[in-house]
C-alpha cells in the first residue's frame, strides 16, 4: 500500500499545453470513430437427464454477410476457453458473455460461427445487427 505524504499532494494540471502533430491527430480521430465491440449474451440449459460440457474456442467470429469482414473474439466471460470443458449440471441453465471486434458500420446482417475441427462447433446465421450491437442468444 503506497501513501502519499501531506506535503506531496497531488495537484490538477487544468490546460495543459500539448503539441501533436496533425496527422496524428486526424488518424486518432479515425480510430476513436471506428472502435467498437459487438456484445453477445448467452443462455445455455442442460437437458435434465444430464450435464452438458461447454466451451469457447477462439476461433469463434463474426462474420458479415455482405461482405469478406470477420470480426474476432477478443473477450469472454463465464466460459472456459478450449481446451478446458465447462460443466452444467443437469437441468440446470448458465450465462455467458462473448465479446468481438467491431463490425463495420455498414453491416445489416451478420453470421457467428464457431469454426472448430468437432462435430459440435455453433453456427447462428441471418443475425440482424440492432443499434446497440449488443445481443441475447439462447442455446
Amino acid at each position: 500500500m503506497s501513501i502519499i505524504k501531506k506535503e506531496m499532494s497531488p495537484t490538477i494540471i487544468k490546460k495543459p499545453k500539448v503539441d501533436i502533430a496533425p496527422e496524428l491527430l486526424e488518424l486518432t480521430k479515425t480510430m476513436v470513430q471506428e472502435e467498437s465491440q459487438v456484445i453477445v449474451h448467452c443462455i445455455i440449459s442442460a437437458p435434465w437427464y444430464s450435464e452438458l460440457g461447454i466451451r469457447i474456442w477462439p476461433t469463434t467470429y463474426l462474420y458479415d454477410n455482405n461482405s469478406d469482414h470477420r470480426s474476432e473474439l477478443v473477450h469472454f466471460e463465464n466460459i472456459s476457453p478450449y481446451p478446458n470443458w465447462q460443466f452444467i449440471e443437469a437441468g440446470k441453465t448458465t450465462f455467458f458473455t462473448l465479446f468481438f471486434s467491431g463490425l463495420p458500420k455498414t453491416v445489416s446482417s451478420f453470421d457467428l460461427i464457431e469454426e472448430i475441427p468437432e462435430s459440435n462447433g455453433f453456427e447462428l446465421t441471418g443475425i440482424e445487427r440492432n443499434e446497440t450491437d449488443v445481443y441475447y442468444v439462447r442455446f
